[in-house]
């Protein structure tokens, strides 16, 4: 199969179990230069990283996004989430970002690429946006996270609209915001993953 051909409708219908997710004792939050070393350590060890922003949301017409507010790299076993505060140091984050060494894998990614260089001068290097990959030949747009693990794992991936639209600009994240936001990147690594053995078996 050259692309995911599962619909939203057909996927609403199906009975499947819960997708797990990652758990909280693998997520962390960089808050301190010390943590960013350890972080781009890990990040470039790896050959690939799963990646995903997350912003205030906006309400208002006309109104502009400060975004991002958040942005969520993964390994195959953890997942470092940045916060972007104004006048941070983000040398690490760019670091990883710009490399042309570590594959950024991402769903939707969207505005991403340009709210990064906007805001934080960053120039994404060596980036796959799975969702582009996913759909087949003749199809515009992009899949979805939620189709793409029920076609490839075979589970529901919930994903909390209130929690999606939170204010991600807060000082302080919930237990809810850290794991809303760490699956995103680290689904999208594990996606890319069972992309790529499925190449493999059809090669």
């Amino acid at each position: 199969m050259s692309g995911v051909e599962m619909t939203r409708a057909a996927l609403a219908e199906a009975e499947l179990p819960d997708y797990p997710g990652i758990a909280l004792a693998q997520v962390t939050l960089v808050t301190s230069p010390e943590l960013a070393v350890v972080a781009q350590a890990a990040l470039m060890a790896t050959d690939a990283v799963g990646f995903d922003t997350e912003s205030k949301p906006t309400f208002l017409k006309g109104e502009v996004s400060t975004g991002p507010h958040l942005v969520q790299l993964a390994t195959d076993e953890h997942c470092w989430l940045f916060p972007i505060a104004r006048g941070g140091d983000h040398a690490a984050l760019r670091a990883i970002l710009e490399s042309p060494a570590v594959l950024k894998v991402g769903l939707g990614l969207g505005n991403d690429r340009s709210a990064l260089q906007a805001r934080l001068g960053i120039s994404l290097n060596n980036v796959i946006d799975l969702g582009e990959k996913l759909r087949g030949p003749g199809h515009r747009g992009t899949v979805g996270a939620k189709v793409a693990v029920a076609h490839f794992f075979g589970q529901r991936l919930q994903k909390s609209k209130k929690t999606g639209t939170s204010n991600w600009a807060n000082r302080s994240l919930s237990e809810r915001q850290l794991l809303y936001a760490a699956n995103d990147a680290h689904v999208a690594l594990r996606l890319y993953r069972a992309w790529l053995r499925s190449q493999t078996a059809q090669a």
